[in-house]
């Protein structure tokens, strides 16, 4: 099979071609264009020792999701096949699939990155950091691209996307497994800080709270791009609904952090 993708934003940054513009709409194209621009060039910031390899990877990645969730948001995830996924993308089957294990994976295509920058959080939350602070600021810090939305571009966000995952059933089941994952992982790392027993329920209740506030922000985002906010207010305006949502947490997640309590340990009290 040749190189996927046919546009070059600058040397080994591929774009989706002329095809998939009309699946998706010239304009949303030339604005996922410069959304993907920015983060490349953010990302290479941020990861100065990339190898080819890995950003060969990383590149080819985001060309098979963008042209997946392009197609879908045409003419339905249910009418669209992998293969022709894989043929529009120019890859074979067998290479779409290591980059993408389910069709669903195609849509929702940075959760094992949001899932894991998020623990990380938890993880290497510094002394003095609540439990909320840290978990919110790897929220917002992954929501990066969202700033960049033009008006073509946020408005098929805020409706046509949100609408597909919301009223597709198997997107939705996908969306509540990685909302499953992520309460697991950050209840395992609660309850790692805290020194409870993985039985205690506190620390399962917590993750689930913190899963919570990842729906929180992307409903957020929905609501204020249908209001009309872009760029740093938009950026505001959810980081404001999220962070007073935490506040709600906040009480209940604090005693997590001093976890030494014979309570925490017996499960009494």
């Amino acid at each position: 099979m040749s190189e996927p993708g046919s546009g070059v934003i600058e040397p080994g940054v591929r774009v989706l071609d002329g095809a998939v513009a009309e699946e998706m709409g010239e304009e949303i194209i030339d604005s996922l264009r410069r959304v993907r621009h920015a983060e490349e060039k953010s990302y290479r910031a941020e990861h100065p020792g990339e190898g080819l390899r890995e950003r060969k990877r990383r590149l080819t990645r985001h060309l098979i999701a963008d042209a997946a969730t392009a197609m879908f948001a045409s003419r339905g995830f249910d009418a669209v096949k992998v293969s022709e996924i894989a043929d529009r993308v120019n890859v074979s089957m067998k290479t779409l699939y290591n980059y993408f294990p389910t069709k669903e994976s195609m849509v929702l295509d940075d959760a094992d990155e949001l899932i894991e920058g998020l623990a990380a959080a938890l993880r290497d939350r510094q002394a003095g950091t609540s439990i909320t602070d840290a978990f919110v600021g790897a929220l917002e810090a992954s929501m990066y691209g969202f700033e960049l939305l033009d008006d073509e571009l946020a408005a098929y966000v805020a409706t046509t996307f949100a609408a597909m995952v919301k009223q597709t059933p198997a997107l939705h089941a996908h969306w509540l497994e990685i909302q499953d994952r992520l309460a697991r992982v950050a209840a395992e790392q609660l309850a790692l800080q805290a020194g409870t027993e993985p039985a205690d329920p506190r620390p399962a209740v917590a993750g689930w709270a913190l899963a919570g506030l990842v729906q929180v922000d992307m409903d957020s985002r929905a609501r204020h791009i249908r209001a009309g906010r872009r760029g740093a207010q938009l950026a505001d305006a959810v980081a404001s609904d999220v962070r007073r949502a935490a506040e709600l947490l906040e009480t209940g997640l604090a005693s997590l952090s001093r976890g030494t309590q014979a309570g925490g340990r017996n499960g009494s009290g």
